[in-house]
């Protein structure tokens, strides 16, 4: 899966900490920590009919990445959402949009690594782009990469940052592969995740999805979940192999930037007879909840 350049992007306008700049302009320091070392967390957030799904969830886990990492000034979630609002107006975006939300630790005094040679604040940035789903709704194919994903006593995957090196890595080997995207798995040999989303199997009419001990909290996950609950489907959070995906009935991603896609072969080896009835009631209600849940702000 490789994304296209939409012409619909050609003269967007991004957002760096409050001036609005074309992307053909736009740049930040190269003194600035993102740049340095990666030393900035994100956030994707998806826009529908004016409302962004699950926003304070979003700014929620911003602020939690950003605190575990020390930032010294975080900016509010008000102001964030402002930002947004600002930048959703000037690119006249109402729906059919991704946002990537970055927040650095800012402008350093000098080149290096200490984080007290940042004295200025920090940069965030606004990019909005007119993006549907990225795996549009065909199953997806998938092969296991060689890298693994880290533990907490290596880096806790709860902090959401920009230093993505394990996720390009794993990525490179899924695209020599052929495969769509990359199957990771922890250090202990169960299934993490993908290298740029969260996977679900569906076995003998049970969901099942991994601890978030080698992944980060989604918001997307989270809301499959949630579904789950109130709508008394059976499910788990548990455990479990690459022979235990490979044996199940459906297995499926999710994410902000692909929403939830189905996976039609992992290593090879074909998923299920290609009936997913849990994946589609699934996708139904998800829907639903996009047409009618957000914070409101074109």
């Amino acid at each position: 899966m490789k994304q296209a350049f939409n012409e619909a992007n050609k003269d967007l306008l991004i957002s760096i900490n409050g001036e609005l700049i074309h992307r053909d302009q736009a740049g930040i320091s190269p003194f600035d920590s993102v740049v340095q070392g990666g030393d900035a967390v994100w956030e994707g957030l998806r826009l529908y009919q004016g409302r962004i799904f699950k926003l304070d969830q979003h700014l929620e886990r911003l602020k939690h990445s950003a605190q575990a990492l020390a930032f010294t000034v975080i900016p509010s979630a008000a102001a964030i959402t402002e930002e947004i609002r600002k930048t959703l107006i000037a690119n006249s975006m109402t729906d059919g949009v991704h946002i990537r939300l970055t927040l650095t630790r800012g402008v350093k005094l000098t080149s290096g690594m200490d984080p007290r040679l940042n004295q200025s604040g920090p940069t965030l940035i606004v990019l909005a782009e007119f993006k549907p789903p990225v795996y549009g709704s065909a199953p997806i194919k998938l092969c296991t990469a060689s890298i693994r994903r880290f533990s907490p006593d290596c880096m806790d995957p709860k902090i959401h940052h920009n230093n993505l090196i394990q996720s390009i890595m794993a990525k490179i080997e899924a695209n020599a592969a052929g495969a769509d995207d990359a199957l990771m798995l922890d250090q202990r040999g169960f299934v993490a995740e993908t290298n740029a989303t969260h996977v679900f199997i569906v076995e003998a009419g049970v969901l099942r999805t991994s601890h978030c001990v080698a992944c980060p909290e989604g918001i997307t996950r989270a809301t499959v979940l949630e579904i789950c609950r109130e709508h008394s489907l059976p499910h788990e959070v548990t455990d479990y192999s690459q022979a235990e995906l490979y044996r199940a009935d459906e297995v499926f991603c999710t994410g902000t930037m692909g929403e939830l896609v189905p996976v039609s072969e992992v290593d090879g080896r074909p998923i299920g007879n290609g009936d997913r009835p849990v994946l589609e009631q699934l996708s139904a209600y998800f829907k639903e909840r996009t047409k009618i849940q957000g914070t409101q702000l074109v």
